[in-house]
């Protein structure tokens, strides 16, 4: 019989190349153990999924199609002026 504990179960996942790339060489450069790497990375987002309401939780890739890319650069390249109540939230230093 194995000595290991019977907590811990191995999964298999498929990760994208970029990924498993920057996974490789944070534990090159840290010197971790990639299971350790996954195991703490999930573990702190299932908290914050567990912690945060579900409409303030945003996906790591966002796909938009072209006519949201355009409203995106129009946002950026001329910015709207920022409303009264922004303004009063903003400078309000009680």
């Amino acid at each position: 019989m194995s000595q290991r504990s019977s907590a811990i179960r191995q999964i298999s996942a498929h990760l994208q190349r970029t990924t498993l790339l920057r996974l490789e060489r944070h534990a090159r450069l840290t010197g971790t153990k990639k299971g350790f790497i996954i195991e703490q990375a999930l573990c702190h987002h299932l908290e914050a999924l567990e912690a945060l309401p579900a409409d303030v939780v945003t996906p790591a890739v966002i796909t938009v199609d072209k006519a949201s890319t355009k409203r995106v650069l129009r946002r950026l390249t001329k910015p709207q002026a920022p409303t009264k109540a922004l303004i009063a939230l903003l400078s309000d230093h009680d």
